[in-house]
């Protein structure tokens, strides 16, 4: 039997720093925090290894940094949010370091920045060199506990949204233990991260499934560009599900990538390897299609200060039988983060009253077509505290009656696993449309033998919008249309109420 309980407060679904970054915000209403797992597991924040990209020195400014961040989105990058975003840069990292996240600092007590690829300056407030993610969410793990306002769940996986005859969102269809809750509440913030998940080679937590971006097409929500995914080029290639990261910090020092036999992947000048990242997961992708191999040759830029400079990385490849201060690290292109997702302004808002959406599951248009490093954790925490103080204001309908959703199935772990080895195989950093069809072909199947699965969904919205986006911009390349079209335009999918998800095709319009 279904429990109901009602939650006079706001909904966060999902514990990372977007999540955390709402609720904590959404004081003194109270909030209720639902992970699927303890806060700081299975979420891709806690992974991050570059840090927090901001305008933070002397020559530097949230006018060049929005500029940067054009320049990698490929056209689709909304000028707008991403000026109130990077407006926003030293604000929240200021923020962060008030709730005790550790930054580097200099001699002079200032942030201590990094460079990486496609920024004009250095601007990565990092910790510890590459362990900014944990840091940050682990400070922010304290402050929620410790807060009166908050209640976590952390054991509660979403199924479905609850809505009211109108369309409202009012809730949300949470598993605890094997039961079933409806959870009622004035606003629903998704904070459920990405779909890295949905591929077999990627660096995000695999249980990322893309489940809260289904949930929110189900219930009728715009969803923009899913077939944007940044492919990330040093994932260290040792045979790991999910793949370690070697952080873009490392060619930032100076690391370089080369082949088996020591050449330079893209070429020997000195900033060769600090292209955007669309351009170096191609390059990457396709030196490991040759036969080259991939490998990340730090010894010289980093040398013995390898453990005391990149821990992180250090002790991966340590793990794995590789000293990186002595061998070059074997690495390949992997998901990484998914530019596209439910469409939400910078305060989290989505086109469904009552719903908000922040951090990678939501579009908000400072990504484009190819994130620029270090953004996502500043959006998450930005746009995550806006979206808190938003949903705080939020008022219940007390006179519309919820009405019950479906339960999708679970997909078991064979389906998933074809899916996941499809996506890589035929999603993956360079598409044409014959492997786009056969993985829609291959969806079908599975659709067919466990109808309904949010998995599937968001796979098919993926593969689709990729099949029909026939030109090559940022993150997305098409082997078969590699120019890319003289305007820029975005895919909005809008599902039709009275049709199935798979009968969905994309809206595409111009910005």
């Amino acid at each position: 039997m279904t429990q109901t309980l009602v939650h006079d407060g706001v909904l966060v679904i999902g514990g990372g720093l977007a999540g955390l970054s709402a609720a904590l915000e959404a004081a003194p209403r109270k909030v209720l925090v639902v992970t699927p797992a303890p806060l700081l597991e299975a979420c891709s924040s806690a992974w991050a290894q570059g840090g927090v990209a901001a305008a933070l020195q002397p020559g530097d400014g949230a006018d060049l940094h929005a500029r940067d961040t054009a320049a990698a989105g490929g056209g689709l990058v909304e000028p707008e949010v991403t000026q109130a975003l990077t407006r926003k840069g030293r604000e929240t990292v200021e923020w962060l370091a008030g709730l005790g996240a550790p930054f580097d600092r200099t001699e002079q007590g200032e942030f201590a920045v990094g460079l990486e690829a496609a920024h004009s300056r250095p601007r990565v407030a990092r910790v510890g060199g590459d362990g900014a993610g944990r840091a940050i969410l682990s400070a922010l793990v304290v402050a929620v506990r410790g807060a009166g306002h908050i209640t976590t769940w952390e054991d509660g996986r979403l199924r479905a949204l609850i809505q009211d005859n109108a369309g409202r969102v009012r809730g949300a269809l949470i598993e605890r233990q094997g039961r079933l809750i409806r959870l009622l509440a004035p606003a629903v913030v998704l904070a459920t991260g990405g779909y890295g998940g949905l591929f077999a080679h990627t660096t995000t937590p695999a249980s990322l499934l893309g489940e809260g971006l289904a949930a929110a097409w189900l219930a009728g929500a715009d969803i923009r560009d899913p077939e944007f995914v940044q492919f990330h080029p040093t994932a260290i290639n040792i045979g790991l599900d999910p793949m370690p990261l070697a952080t873009e910090a490392l060619r930032g020092e100076g690391a370089r990538l080369v082949d088996a036999e020591g050449a330079f992947l893209l070429g020997p000048e000195a900033d060769a390897d600090l292209k955007s990242r669309d351009q170096i997961a191609r390059a990457v992708h396709a030196a490991m299609e040759s036969g080259r191999g991939v490998f990340l040759d730090a010894r010289r830029a980093i040398g013995m200060t390898f453990p005391a400079h990149f821990p992180a990385v250090f002790a991966a490849c340590m793990r794995a039988g590789i000293d990186p201060r002595l061998q070059p690290i074997p690495v390949a292109a992997a998901a990484h983060y998914a530019m596209g997702g439910i469409v939400a302004d910078e305060e989290g808002r989505t086109t469904l009253e009552g719903l908000f959406a922040v951090g990678e599951c939501a579009s908000t248009g400072v990504h484009g077509a190819n994130r620029l490093a270090s953004n996502s954790l500043l959006e998450a925490a930005a746009f995550g505290r806006l979206a808190g103080r938003a949903a705080a204001g939020a008022v219940d309908i007390a006179d519309r009656p919820a009405v019950g959703p479906t339960t999708a199935q679970d997909l078991p772990a064979e389906a998933l696993g074809t899916l996941r080895q499809t996506m890589s195989r035929e999603v993956g950093v360079t598409r044409d449309g014959v492997g786009l069809s056969r993985a829609l072909e291959q969806i079908s199947v599975l659709e067919r033998a466990v109808p309904g699965a949010l998995p599937l969904i968001t796979a098919r919205l993926t593969v689709q919008a990729a099949l029909d986006r026939r030109e090559s911009r940022g993150g997305h390349f098409r082997s078969d249309y590699p120019q890319a079209l003289p305007v820029a335009h975005h895919t909005v999918l809008r599902r039709a109420m009275d049709h199935e998800p798979s009968s969905a095709k994309p809206r595409e319009t111009t910005p």
